[in-house]
């Protein structure tokens, strides 16, 4: 049998999409596979990710081609997967997690809270930006747009003096690059960072069935804590929002910061659970937050985005 996967052309896109063919063809060596690079709305618009305003800029046209039939499924990193997927598509398979933290880099070795005042500090994310203000509010962070070589080049280059990314990538694609390993009690990650999804048509069974061999049911449990909170409160690349689900022996942990846009508050919720329901553990998480004022909280994050946008 052959299957045809589509994903994104980067190096770290293709990277995940051929490590996940390397753990099927463990379980099933006879399958074969092609492998698709299709553009993105992401790949081509260079604005900084917080100013677009629209879910699914890194898969939609990836998971259409799923649909369409073109391929038969995609490899996302899971943080870029929309929590309500088309009608006829699937999570059909989350594969075990790469580590989940944030990493800083900078030109002349420092660690962030060492690296001198009124330092250059790049990172695409608005919840970085927040977190990384919270902590040292006298340096200046700026947007930086590309891939992960991209913006370590620009910090080698000069061009910033530090930048901050999930380690994640940088495992992934075997970087020998100096980093500091962030805490991730400062800087909670995005829900679903250091995670892959495997999309495929819900009427596929037989691919699902396949998927499923590479599947591990704790991190698809911690995955489905954070995306049931993402769903009930709305997160994405312009509301931060850290989260991370994790076994805690028998029990599934989630714990979750909301930032004000100017980084002056945050509610800090955690909760646990039987790992069976982590779906409600989300849900139950997120309407915690709201009766802590996450509305309030959230209600600034327009102006913040136009006053980052005009940088």
């Amino acid at each position: 049998m052959k299957y045809v996967i589509g994903t994104r052309g980067s190096q770290l896109s293709l990277t995940q999409t051929n490590w996940v063919v390397s753990e099927i063809k463990k379980k099933s060596p006879q399958t074969e596979f092609e492998i698709i690079t299709i553009k993105t709305q992401g790949d081509t618009d260079a604005r900084p990710l917080f100013t677009i305003n629209q879910k699914g800029i890194f898969e939609k046209e990836i998971d259409r081609a799923v649909a369409e039939r073109k391929v038969d499924f995609a490899v996302h990193s899971l943080k870029d997967v929309p929590v309500e997927l088309p009608e006829d598509l699937v999570l059909a398979c989350v594969p075990k997690r790469e580590e989940a933290n944030d990493v800083f880099i900078a030109n002349d070795g420092s660690m962030l809270n060492t690296i001198k005042k009124g330092a250059l500090i790049g990172t695409s994310s608005l919840r970085r930006a927040v977190q990384i203000t919270r902590i040292r509010p006298d340096v200046v962070v700026k947007p930086i747009r590309g891939n992960i070589e991209t913006r370590i080049r620009k910090v080698h280059d000069g061009e910033f003096d530090g930048v901050v990314l999930a380690q994640a990538g940088i495992t992934r694609l075997g970087l020998g690059v100096k980093f500091q390993r962030l805490s991730m009690d400062t800087f909670p990650p995005s829900p679903g960072q250091g995670a892959l999804g495997i999309v495929s048509r819900k009427d596929n069974v037989s691919l699902i069935e396949l998927l499923k061999k590479i599947e591990d049911p704790e991190t698809r449990n911690a995955i489905e804590a954070e995306r049931s909170l993402s769903m009930f409160v709305d997160s994405g690349c312009r509301f931060p929002v850290g989260a991370f689900a994790h076994r805690d022996n028998d029990r599934l942990k989630l714990k979750v910061i909301v930032y004000s846009i100017d980084g002056k508050k945050s509610i800090m919720v955690e909760k646990d659970s039987e790992t069976s329901k982590a779906n409600d553990l989300g849900k139950q998480v997120a309407t915690e937050l709201r009766e802590k004022g996450i509305s309030d909280i959230a209600k600034d994050w327009r102006e913040k985005v136009e006053e980052w946008n005009n940088k």
